[in-house]
């Protein structure tokens, strides 16, 4: 089935939507005016329920369908929050909010799940029931942990969950997934070095932490080159690195290195953060200073089910016509912890050529709607048949 006619129909409502979202971005769990949007509409459409305050400021909504004798419950999955960037591009709808920007298509996301559950709830033509997810804190925020904390899996009866993001750099309106391993793992860490600060012209008196913090920066590259099997993949990077002075003649006492790690199995994460431990402890004795790692497990590695992504491919190729594999991302996506607690898959929809996301010029494509909403739609259709 190509896309559905009743999304052309809906297209400049669902754009109106979504170019207000993209006008007022919230960031992280503040998506107070986001929520409250979102189940406004919701009511307004006719969903059986409408709860919101799930995972702090996430919104949840239930569409039973013409019949429940199939008993599957399937939930749709889309992030409200923006990230805090300072917008570039010009638009008439433009960030309203200083600082904050939807820079990475969420408002796109959000606006096509209502134009499928407004859609979903006009038709009903499935046996079973939708559970539509509209999740704060994308971005960093682990809201997508949070609403599995509170228990929203079981409280709704959840049995698959899938979700979808925009792709800048695929064409408008086609597909892209793979199973198994998709998102990495977004680790992140710093380190506090300390040494013995004096004057620069003497630093035979000092235990010059910058020296340590330079040997160990380059030591930490060696994880990926060294300890790892080349077939798999791991990322360090030192993003950050800040001494306790700022003046041409001091050798400071202490610096701060800050970054990140990202892996796709279980077993890069664990081997990235025992070297780290060791590279730490031994080249701060070997200076004579100590180097202390802070490791902060973040977002897991996102991993598609192989059953549920077939499905979801299927659906794709009946929207569109043209779904392929997607490459692995070293980027992190917090729909993993869903993905712990229930089967399900995740897609990418094309945002023709845009800038990247996180860039201050991107912006969502309002032509990816129709194909967007229909893959929401005919997955609930098809996986739930009347």
């Amino acid at each position: 089935m190509p896309v559905k006619n009743r999304f052309a129909e809906l297209h400049d409502d669902i754009t109106a939507w979504r170019r207000d979202l993209h006008q007022n971005p919230e960031i992280l769990f503040e998506t107070h005016r986001t929520s409250a949007l979102v189940a406004e509409k919701l009511k307004a459409f006719g969903c059986d329920d409408v709860v919101t305050g799930i995972g702090r400021t996430g919104v949840v909504g239930v569409i039973h369908g013409k019949s429940r004798a199939s008993d599957k419950v399937i939930a749709l999955r889309a992030d409200m929050d923006a990230l805090p960037i300072h917008e570039q591009t010009g638009l008439d709808y433009a960030s309203n909010t200083d600082g904050a920007m939807h820079a990475c298509g969420h408002d796109g996301h959000t606006a096509m799940l209502l134009g499928a559950a407004q859609y979903l709830a006009e038709t009903r033509n499935f046996d079973g029931t939708c559970v539509v997810i509209f999740q704060p804190a994308e971005e960093g925020g682990g809201g997508g942990r949070e609403m599995c904390e509170d228990g929203m899996m079981a409280r709704f009866g959840i049995q698959e969950v899938y979700g979808m993001h925009n792709w800048p750099g695929m064409p408008v309106g086609t597909f892209a997934i793979r199973p198994g391993a998709f998102f990495a793992a977004t680790d992140k860490f710093d380190i506090e070095i300390e040494g013995k600060g004096g004057h620069a012209a003497k630093p035979h008196e000092t235990v010059d932490p910058t020296v340590l913090a330079s040997h160990l920066i380059v030591a930490l590259q060696t994880i990926a080159s060294r300890n790892a099997d080349p077939i798999e993949q791991v990322v360090v990077s030192v993003t950050s690195m800040q001494s306790s002075s700022n003046t041409f003649n001091v050798i400071p006492q202490s610096v701060s290195l800050m970054g990140t790690v990202r892996t796709l199995s279980a077993e890069m994460r664990d081997l990235a953060e025992e070297r780290m431990q060791s590279l730490c402890e031994h080249i701060g004795e070997a200076f004579g200073g100590r180097a202390i790692l802070n490791f902060e497990r973040n977002y897991p590695v996102m991993v598609n089910h192989t059953d549920q992504t077939d499905f979801a491919a299927q659906v794709a190729n009946s929207v569109s016509g043209d779904c392929s594999e997607a490459p692995l991302i070293m980027g992190g996506e917090d729909f993993a912890f869903m993905l712990e607690e229930r089967p399900g898959a995740y897609i990418l929809v094309g945002n023709g050529d845009s800038a990247a996301v996180h860039h201050p010029e991107y912006n969502f494509n309002d032509d990816a709607i129709p194909a967007g909403c229909s893959w929401w739609a005919e997955l609930i259709e098809r996986r739930m048949p009347a």
